[in-house]
This record gives C-alpha cells, structure tokens and sequence, in this order.
C-alpha cells in the first residue's frame, strides 16, 4: 500500500462537511477520533435489529447479542495479545479502568505508607484517583518529573523506586507532548522492585500495535472512541492472577453469583464481576468494528503514514513565525505548541475561523501545563484520516493569526 489514504478519508463522513464555509480540517484526534461509516452502520444495525439485554436471557435476540458481545471480547483478547480472554474487561473508558484498578486492586494491595509513582505529564484521569486513594488509605503518591525535552529519565525512576512502591501507573504516548514513552524498559525495571504496572493506553492504541504479553505490564487501559469506535466503552486489560484476586468495585446486576438478603453474597468470576450493570452492548460491538477497521488497514502502513505526516508537520510548523513546539521532536499523533505571547484560545477560536479544528487549554494535564510555566497550549493531533493539506490549512491559519494579532 502506497502512502495515500484518499480512499481512506472518504469514510467519514463528519470531514465532509464545511465549517464557516471552508472544508472541515480535523485536527482533534486525541481528544476524539472520528468514526468511519462501517462502525456507525454497524452500531445503527445493531440497535435496529438486534437490540437485547445481554446475559442469562433464552430468546434469540438475547443469546445472540450476548454472542456478539463475547465474540468482541475474544476480538480485543487478540488486538492486545492477551493471554486469556478472562483478562479483557469491559468499562465506560479509559478513566473508569483506572478508577477500577485504584479501587479494587489499590485497597486490597495497598495500605498505609505504600506508594503510587506517576508521571508528570498524567492526564487527570491517571493522576485524581491515586490521590483520593491517598486521601481513604493513606497511600503516597510519588512523582516521576518530566525532563526539559518532555521526556522520561530512567536513572530518575530507579531512584524513586523502593520497597514500598507498590504500582508505577503512567501514559504509553502523552497526551500533551506527543512523547512516547519507552514503556517496555519501565516495566522491567518496575519489575525487578516487585512493583506492578498500570499503562494508560489512550493516546497509544490508534497508532501502533499493542502487545500486552511482550510489554509485560499487569494492567493495560484505552477507550473505544481513541480508536475510531463509538464514545462510552473502553477495556482494562489485567493479569488473570490479579484480577482472580481483586475484589469487585460496583455492585449491581450481572457481577454477582448468589445474592442473599441473610446470607453472604458471592460474586461472579473475572471479568464479570468488574461489568456490574447492563453494558453498553452497542459500544461494545461498534468497539470490533472499529478494531477490525484499524486490523484491515494495518499498523504498518498506520505509522509509515502518521510517522511521515509528523514529520512534514514539525517541518512546516517550524516555518510559521514565534511558534514554538513543546517537548522532543520523536512524537506520535501529538503536537502541542503556543503561538508567541498570544493565549491558546484565541488562537484556537481565530482557527476556526478558517475551518481548522484543534484543542486548546490545559489538556487535562494542568501539572504538565505547571511544569512548562503556560497556561494552556494549543494541540494540534493526527490521525490515519489527516493529511498533508490538513497541515497546509493549519500553518496557513496561523501564518493569518500572527500577522493579524502579532504583526
């Protein structure tokens, strides 16, 4: 396959469209991707035809929305490479895995004293629950400082490490920055201390093949909208022993065994006792179709694409006047920058202006945001329907802001 995804583009429908009378250039992927239409029509087929609550019902559309659903499990099972298909969980997204782990696995294998490393550049969703888990228990949170180019020291972690660092959680690629982590050295220097390890996947799965098994992490999040997939569904992949061993967080409907109004209640086994409630069937089954999408085109072509569309990127954004690029230039998907002295969102709104779509502000990363002393940046992020017109669009825009507010 060449390096073209014309034909890719043309299945979206959302980049069809004009906004303020100029074609719509996307550049918000991180925040959310857009959908292709197979995964819209497949989520529209479902509810259309096959809608049904899942689990211990004997109908035909019961039986086989369930199907349906454990088919997607055995899916993800693959996508990631785990080793069982118990260790795929179903949840809301990438902030409610995490919140699962820092409430099941956090109060049942931490205490008083015991320690959390984070990183720096965290989004909140991997930074709040570790601090209210601090706040009930007494844990520590310990954190990892980013370097001036945006990236992780290692000889900073093996100092932070001890005997009481009881899970090390950070991002595969930020958010923010773009910076990829190395997060296979991280794990096994996690892993010489006895410490576990939780991945935020979110930024990371839409551009590069996962393997959980080679990474060697315990837990691995993402959410379904990052990867072209409809919003409200997301995976927590964790070790089978760990998960064996963790207590339930939410209770409700299809986590439980038995339930007894004088007598114990016994629980479901993993991964059913994490999925209290009726799951977001539709979510779920857009998640494969999605998945299956991102398989067809290959990761291969994904990062020879993106990879040469960052580069043409930072290539040409280094042209535009006073603008400077935050963190190491070795990035995916990510571009974060400010444009002289001016705030991110005028920048942002006079963007719009031209049809271009970026986010602007402190990215749910306002440690990060601390860390560069600004208070906010502008993002431009990438994704396998962007392409180099897009980048034209988005440096001829602010070419057009500096010379009218900076001139």
């Amino acid at each position: 396959m060449s390096l073209d995804n014309s034909d890719i583009r043309l299945q979206f429908p959302t980049l069809l469209q004009e906004v303020n009378h100029r074609t719509l250039v996307y550049l918000d992927s991180a925040a959310t991707s857009q959908k292709p239409n197979r995964v819209i029509e497949r989520t529209d087929a479902f509810y259309r035809n096959q809608n049904a609550a899942v689990h211990r019902g004997v109908h035909h559309l019961s039986a086989k929305a369930t199907e349906m659903m454990e088919d997607v499990r055995d899916q993800v099972k693959t996508f990631l490479n785990a080793a069982n298909r118990e260790e795929i969980v179903f949840t809301h997204g990438t902030t409610h895995a995490i919140n699962l782990v820092a409430n099941s696995f956090g109060q049942m294998a931490m205490g008083l004293g015991d320690e959390v490393i984070i990183t720096e550049m965290e989004h909140h969703a991997n930074i709040v629950p570790w601090q209210l888990l601090e706040k009930s228990i007494g844990i520590k949170v310990v954190v990892w400082r980013v370097e001036s180019d945006g990236t992780l020291n290692l000889d900073t972690l093996r100092d932070l490490l001890s005997d009481k660092t009881k899970l090390l959680a950070l991002t595969h690629i930020s958010n923010v920055l773009g910076t990829v982590n190395p997060v296979k050295e991280i794990i096994e220097l996690a892993q010489i201390n006895g410490t576990k390890t939780l991945i935020d996947g979110a930024q990371a799965v839409m551009h590069q093949r996962v393997d959980v098994q080679a990474l060697g992490c315990d837990f691995y999040v993402f959410s379904g909208h990052k990867i072209y997939g409809p919003t409200g569904i997301g995976v927590m992949y964790g070790r089978k022993e760990l998960l064996d061993m963790m207590p339930p967080w939410e209770g409700g409907g299809a986590m439980i065994e038995e339930v007894s109004l004088t007598e114990e209640t016994t629980f479901n086994s993993a991964p059913w006792r994490f999925e209290a409630g009726s799951p977001n069937v539709a979510g779920v089954i857009g998640l494969g179709e999605a998945i299956s999408f991102v398989e067809e085109i290959g990761f291969d072509f994904i990062q020879r694409y993106e990879s040469n569309l960052m580069a043409s990127a930072i290539q040409r954004l280094s042209q535009v006047p006073d603008l400077q690029i935050y963190g190491s230039l070795n990035k995916s998907g990510v571009l974060a920058f400010n444009l002289g002295d001016l705030h991110p969102y005028d920048v942002g709104s006079f963007l719009d202006r031209y049809g271009v779509a970026i986010r602007t502000g402190h990215h749910c990363a306002m440690p990060l945001m601390k860390r560069y002393r600004v208070p906010g940046m502008c993002r431009a992020s990438f994704a396998i329907y962007n392409n180099k017109e897009d980048i034209k669009s988005l440096c001829e825009g602010l070419e057009r802001v500096h010379a009218l507010l900076l001139s």
